[in-house]
């Protein structure tokens, strides 16, 4: 397993993907995924994110079941991923933006939600 997980944070006006250097070299990601707190439509948590996996990886790194970290291309667009077998995940849905979705593994998936959550319109 790469030397940390992936967190969600919120910065200003952005919501930013923060991975740790190994989940960048994983993932094969240069730079954070990031976005403007206006391009997120909803957050919610699922229990098993590997079944919300959609498309192929490219680029990135998949072990079938055990994690999941990079970029999926799908028809519906790109996804950010970053999920570890037995971790719940916070999937972020995004309008406009050069990401679709993000889907991450987070340590307090429910603190995350809020968060994004309260600094969405009402």
């Amino acid at each position: 397993m790469p030397d940390g997980m992936a967190r969600l944070e919120i910065q200003g006006d952005r919501l930013v993907v923060r991975i740790s250097a190994g989940e960048k070299f994983a993932a094969v990601k240069l730079r954070r995924p990031s976005v403007r707190l206006s391009a997120v439509r909803s957050a919610r948590i699922v229990q098993h994110p590997f079944e919300e996996l959609r498309g192929i990886r490219a680029p990135g790194l998949r072990v079938p079941g055990s994690i999941a970290l990079g970029t999926w291309r799908s028809r519906r667009g790109r996804d950010f991923v970053a999920v570890y077998r037995g971790r719940p995940a916070v999937i972020v849905e995004l309008e406009s933006a050069r990401y679709r979705r993000f889907v991450v593994s987070v340590t307090d998936p429910a603190a995350v939600v809020a968060a994004i959550s309260a600094r969405l319109p009402a």
